[in-house]
């Protein structure tokens, strides 16, 4: 008589079975340590008050996060790091000399309406810091018109000798922007900025002092993973063809402005971009065609913003339009139809 052998008791859990050691706070330390070298050297170029913008914009998302949560009675969220990388990513988008007061409600409106008001991370329709940005520019863009170069050239090393207090002027794309409307033509050689700008670029935000650095941390993020390669290279490479299209340097135009930052850390936040390989490729190539239809027929010389926050939006209908074919499930009727 042959003894019968019982199996052990198995529990299987529900799909998916696929585990990863990356976490959360991982992921989003990495994209710190991306931007680490591009903020470090704006700290270094500017000075104290490129300190106080990172210190206020992080100091306010981490306490509007914990204070929301605390009120709410939720457990405390700041560990994910996510606020973290919105109070970094929003300083990096404001010009150094932003008043204090607008950087710290920036802060709070990219925390509490940006992310938590949706129900917290991995909820948001759009980009939290972008959302801080956009309501920064849409409430105060003429305040921050009037400090955007006012005094950031103490590093120049004919500052003092010119005996001037401050210098204050149009940035490369404002003057660019002009240019255009008055005579189609650039008073100034394209070519001529690239060294500044991938290197030293005293003019617009934190988050364009070295595009160099940008690229370096971008490049970084696709190697380990963190993010796909698809979005920045559909959002760099339109930003540029449409610029050639308009008969402009494609080059300066890549390297100038948000762009860099705004395709490897903004445009590739996992909860507002899409899901799938194609649409996330879809969705990079609409984030460059609506950046550069702002900047050449649009009021504004500078629209990262505006146009990564219209993808946002869209990435729901790409996902679904690009959704992979699913084998070995028959479809409905309805589907079918």
């Amino acid at each position: 008589m042959s003894e019968e052998t019982t199996a052990p008791a198995r529990t299987v859990g529900s799909s998916p079975h696929i585990s990863s050691k990356a976490t959360c706070t991982g992921i989003m330390l990495w994209v710190v340590a991306a931007l680490a070298p591009s903020a470090i050297w704006a700290v270094a170029t500017m000075g104290m008050v490129a300190v106080q913008l990172f210190a206020v914009s992080i100091v306010a998302a981490l306490g509007t996060e914990w204070a929301w949560n605390a009120i709410a009675r939720k457990p405390q969220t700041l560990r994910d790091g996510s606020a973290l990388v919105t109070g970094v990513l929003l300083a990096m988008s404001l010009p150094p000399r932003t008043p204090w007061w607008m950087v710290a409600i920036g802060a709070f409106i990219a925390i509490a309406l940006g992310k938590l008001i949706f129900g917290g991370l991995g909820h948001n329709l759009f980009n939290p810091a972008l959302v801080g940005r956009a309501f920064v520019t849409l409430s105060w863009g003429g305040v921050l018109a009037g400090v955007q170069n006012r005094g950031w050239f103490a590093t120049l090393a004919d500052f003092s000798a010119e005996g001037f207090d401050t210098i204050s002027g149009a940035t490369r794309l404002g003057i660019a922007a002009s240019d255009r409307a008055a005579s189609g033509a650039y008073g100034f050689d394209l070519a001529a900025q690239y060294q500044p700008l991938l290197l030293k670029n005293l003019e617009g935000s934190l988050g364009e002092v070295s595009a160099a650095l940008l690229i370096l941390g971008g490049l970084v993020l696709i190697i380990k993973g963190i993010i796909d390669w698809r979005i920045p290279a559909g959002y760099i490479g339109t930003m540029g063809l449409v610029s050639w299209a308009f008969g402009s340097d494609p080059i300066f135009h890549v390297l100038a402005g948000g762009v860099l930052l705004g395709a490897f850390f903004m445009a590739t936040d996992y909860v507002s971009s899409p899901m799938s390989k194609k649409g996330r490729l879809v969705y990079g190539i609409g984030c460059g065609l609506f950046n550069a239809l702002g900047r050449f027929v649009g009021p504004m010389p500078e629209s990262t913003t505006f146009a990564i926050l219209f993808m946002n939006g869209l990435a729901p209908l790409i996902d679904r339009m690009t959704r992979p074919r699913v084998f070995g499930v028959v479809k409905t009727d309805e589907e079918r139809a």
